[in-house]
């Protein structure tokens, strides 16, 4: 069984200020700052932001099952402003799922403001296919939320 699920969060800010944060490995240190409930730790395991970087994601304390989980920018789209990261070990994967994918959009829109489309890519495994994982993307919509508001906030817009 496969699936897709997309959350879009429009920002009242460039795409291009909007990418400086989701692009590379800043939104990865904001986020355990901003969020500490949705990522305790977000630690670079191998990289420098582009294809190919790994990170170790630690969930809070009392999260159920998996407490970490690592994954790996498969690609990073500097022009068109897209970023794709798959799981590739622990977390989603220790939970039924076969293929878990999160791909960000920046799509910059007229009047200088843009919208953060956030889509989950996923698989599960057969064996799990009557009972499947729960699938949300309501915690991209937080963290979409929380940086658009810390980007606004360094900007001194609200």
């Amino acid at each position: 069984m496969e699936g897709t699920l997309c959350h879009e969060f429009e920002t009242g800010l460039p795409a291009a200020e909007v990418w400086e944060v989701y692009g590379g490995l800043l939104v990865g240190d904001l986020i355990p700052q901003l969020l500490p409930e949705v990522f305790s730790k977000v630690e670079l395991v191998e990289g420098d932001g582009g294809v190919g970087t790994v990170l170790l994601v630690t969930f809070p304390p009392g999260t159920l099952g998996s407490q970490t989980f690592k994954e790996k920018f498969i690609k990073v789209d500097n022009e068109n402003y897209v970023k794709e990261v798959l799981v590739t070990e622990g977390g989603f994967l220790d939970h039924g799922f076969q293929k878990y994918l999160v791909r960000i959009e920046i799509i910059g829109k007229e009047e200088k403001t843009s919208i953060i489309r956030s889509t989950i890519e996923y698989e599960v495994h057969h064996e799990h296919a009557n009972n499947p994982p729960v699938v949300s993307t309501s915690g991209l919509a937080t963290i979409a939320e929380s940086i658009t508001k810390h980007i606004m906030e360094q900007k001194g817009l609200e």
